[in-house]
């Protein structure tokens, strides 16, 4: 029998991803201080998101009451699961109140969503090499795949945009998160290829529910459902389950002609750390990142406004591009999701209320008529330096200013951020508020003595990185 040599050549992008997962040594420590961060306060937010039954309503096993022997524990819950559902679990919760970090470039997201299938995976891993007598993983671990996870989606994300084809970033979640909880489990290169390439073919879910008019709650799950298909085909992968050489690039088949309006997918530099060094805390606001900037300068100008309400004629909003692609948004607005994806809605709370919280987007704060009188005065217009801002990688600004004209010819102060608390930039003086947020995020679910119990390891990095994961996921089961 004559055997047919397979001449085909592997598409160079699973190659990249899979050699930088396997092989790429991480040594900055700003890198892996960063994690640290990011690693508490996206608990942090997942632990505040049990607090809303929108959100509960999803988690827990598929069929009631089943519970997984050595399975994923859920933080915050008694919930004992399987890898994969495990990570719908805790991605969801990561998610859900639009309060873990962003990563804004052509395509943007949350790269702390992969934690989702990452966390669920080490946990499950970690209690199976006990039961077999072998070492658990460290939370060290734990923080280099989520740098490595941040930098897959971060990268594709700089020149990839998924959105101007209508697809929604999730995708680069089930990319990264595919990529490294398969080395995680024990995959080989060709084994993190297969996968990957089952990834792409998967494609993504549209973008229609982050939207307007169909803005809703998926947006608050989608990130959940990304991580957990990608743990699944990671596990599929270690089982033998074959993969797809040209996936992004078969001529009319492929992922690149049939979904991405048949550009090729490229990374524009290096796989390193990047990502993670420059990744941006959501640190003062539950709110869509781009206007967080606008969040801040209104909040500065409530004390100024919040006696003449009556007496605004106009507020102009200046803005980047892709704040006004995203978020502008006029007449009614339906749901919590819609809310908190609105420019107008966002600056009008903080000029109101010199605040925002969660519970500004729920259907009871909304019912103030005073919000949308000032949202109908409002005028956004685009500062193309904003824009060129936006995508200089060496600046990543994500600017707003916000002034307030009044029928008497007076103004406030036009009020503009570059760069909002969370920013690179501004790293220095975020750490403390993310200490603070944990804590308080912390502090709505669990009692003194566990709240004390979690805190003294947290915060001490040498400690945390040297824990076993197990024992750190034991920490926060109710």
């Amino acid at each position: 029998m004559v055997q047919v040599k397979d001449e085909r050549t592997t598409d160079i992008l699973l190659e990249q991803i899979a050699d930088y997962v396997l092989h790429h040594e991480i040594t900055s420590e700003e890198a892996f201080s960063t994690a640290h961060y990011v690693l508490i306060d996206t608990i942090g937010c997942g632990i505040l998101a049990l607090n809303y039954p929108e959100c509960t309503k999803h988690l827990g096993p598929i069929v009631p009451g089943t519970i997984v022997p050595r399975g994923t524990r859920v933080p915050g819950t008694s919930y004992v699961l399987d890898p994969v559902q495990g990570a719908f679990n805790i991605g969801t919760m990561v998610r859900w109140l639009d309060y873990n970090d962003t990563w804004l470039a052509a395509e943007w997201g949350h790269p702390s969503d992969n934690l989702g299938g990452i966390l669920a995976v080490a946990d499950f891993i970690s209690q199976e090499n006990l039961s077999k007598g072998k070492e658990p993983l460290k939370v060290k671990d734990v923080l280099e795949m989520m740098i490595k996870a941040h930098e897959i989606q971060g990268v594709l994300a700089l020149e990839n945009s998924l959105n101007r084809v209508g697809l929604d970033h999730v995708l680069f979640v089930k990319i990264a998160t595919t990529a490294v909880v398969t080395k995680m489990l024990g995959g080989d290169r060709q084994e993190i290829i297969n996968a990957l390439s089952n990834a792409w073919i998967d494609n993504s879910s549209l973008r229609t529910y982050r939207q307007a008019p169909n803005t809703g709650s998926r947006k608050s799950w989608a990130a959940g459902d990304a991580t957990s298909r990608a743990v699944r085909l990671a596990m599929m992968a270690i089982k033998g389950e074959m993969g797809y050489q040209t996936a992004l690039s078969a001529p009319g088949w492929g992922f690149q002609d049939v979904l991405f309006n048949k550009q090729k997918l490229v990374l524009n530099q290096p796989l390193d750390s990047y990502v993670m060094e420059n990744v941006l805390f959501k640190v003062s606001f539950p709110a869509e990142f781009h206007a967080q900037t606008a969040a801040e300068a209104a909040i500065e100008l409530h004390p100024e406004v919040k006696g003449r309400l009556d007496e605004i004629d106009h507020i102009t909003i200046s803005t980047h591009e892709s704040a006004i692609r995203i978020i502008d948004k006029r007449g009614p607005l339906y749901n919590p999701a819609d809310r908190d994806h609105c420019l107008q809605y966002i600056t009008a709370v903080g000029l109101l209320k010199g605040a925002i919280v969660a519970e500004d987007y729920e259907d009871e704060a909304a019912a103030d008529p005073r919000i949308d009188r000032l949202r109908d005065k409002m005028v956004v217009t685009e500062n193309k330096d904003y824009t060129k801002d936006y995508l200089d990688p060496k600046k990543r600004s994500i600017a707003n200013a916000v002034q307030v004209h009044f029928k008497d010819g007076t103004s406030t102060a036009n009020i503009e951020r570059q760069y909002p608390l969370g920013h690179r930039f501004r790293r220095e003086e975020a750490v403390p508020k993310i200490v603070e947020k944990y804590a308080a995020n912390l502090g709505t679910h669990y009692a003194k003595k566990q709240l004390e119990q979690i805190e003294a390891v947290s915060y001490d990095y040498d400690r945390l990185a040297a824990m076993n994961v197990n024992e750190f996921i034991e920490l926060f089961v109710k």
